[in-house]
């Protein structure tokens, strides 16, 4: 009997350790699915590259929008002035149409003066200003000469003599140099 027992215990234990093998093997499946895994490197490396390859298309499609907005603008950025403009056209218009019957000069001379007038103040209100060069002396930054001739006085030695064409700012910039005679 005590053989019979002891088969009988074996057993029993046998059973008892393939049951623990099978509640060990499921409670560490449980486990790892719970637990995420560590991601690798060849994971780490991908998800770095797809973030990079994302931004780098973000960062080309804003280049090419702004760079499409700066066409735009540079496209558009004299209407304002022509759109102002126009009714100074308008006002040559008038006075060719006119000008074809009128016998008084100076009539005419006060109409081109009006629209000479309006032209100017038009420009001026977007920030032209004419810059004032005779008596002045000469600045190699603002002034382009294309003569020296001797100074008719002493006082006028490296001045600018006369303007011959006039120079202009726009908003405290040159956009035109002007051209000065220059004495010596």
């Amino acid at each position: 009997m005590s053989e019979e027992n002891n088969n009988q215990e074996a057993e029993a234990q046998q059973r008892e350790e393939a049951t623990q093998e099978t509640v060990g093997a499921k409670e560490q499946e449980a486990a790892e699915s719970e637990t995420p895994q560590e991601p690798t490197f060849e994971d780490k490396y991908k998800e770095l590259n797809d973030k990079y390859l994302r931004i780098h298309a973000e960062f080309d499609n804003y280049r090419k929008r702004t760079n499409k907005e700066k066409l735009d603008i540079i496209n558009t950025a004299n209407a304002a002035l022509l759109k102002d403009l126009l009714p100074v056209m308008d006002d040559f218009e008038r006075a060719i149409a006119n000008n074809e019957t009128v016998e008084d000069v100076e009539a005419l001379k006060e109409g081109f003066n009006l629209i000479f007038n309006k032209f100017r103040t038009t420009l001026e209100s977007k920030g032209l200003k004419p810059m004032e060069a005779n008596g002045e002396v000469f600045d190699a930054e603002i002034h382009e000469a294309i003569a020296n001739i001797p100074a008719p006085k002493k006082k006028l030695k490296g001045k600018v003599i006369e303007a011959v064409e006039k120079g202009y700012y726009l908003n405290d910039k040159v956009i035109r140099y002007a051209k000065v005679v220059v004495g010596q």
